[in-house]
């Protein structure tokens, strides 16, 4: 079974996609927050980390860039659209920073879904040399 952390400060939008993913077999956890979603991948890694971009105490450009560091090759999929004025411009900046596809909010669950078989369809790279 998949697994996936979304990481996303906004309670129903979590519960939603949670739902959502389980229905279709996925392993879901969730975090409140970058930080929160960092200690949880640490503990634990997931196959996807979906991340929302503007949460309280980290957002998701900078959990991007650390989950980046943490695991190279980990798939990653970004969304915005809430309380800033240039959400298409943020989910830019994400993709650059490796974000693997990005997400428009609202979007129709059915957009997720095949997002999320995408992008777990895409092939990893190597995993990282021992020590690095």
């Amino acid at each position: 079974m998949e697994s996936i952390l979304i990481i996303d400060d906004d309670l129903p939008i979590c519960q939603l996609l949670t739902g959502a993913l389980v229905r279709k077999a996925y392993s879901v956890r969730s975090a409140a927050n970058g930080i929160e979603g960092i200690q949880l991948y640490r503990a634990q890694p997931a196959d996807l980390v979906i991340t929302d971009m503007v949460m309280p105490e980290q957002d998701g450009l900078s959990t991007i860039m650390e989950l980046r560091r943490i695991s190279p090759h980990v798939r990653i999929i970004a969304m915005s659209g809430g309380l800033i004025q240039t959400p298409k411009l943020y989910l830019q900046f994400a993709e650059k920073l490796g974000a693997d596809r990005v997400l428009l909010k609202p979007f129709r669950l059915e957009d997720l879904l095949s997002t999320v078989a995408e992008v777990l369809a895409l092939p990893r790279g190597p995993a990282p040399a021992a020590g690095v």
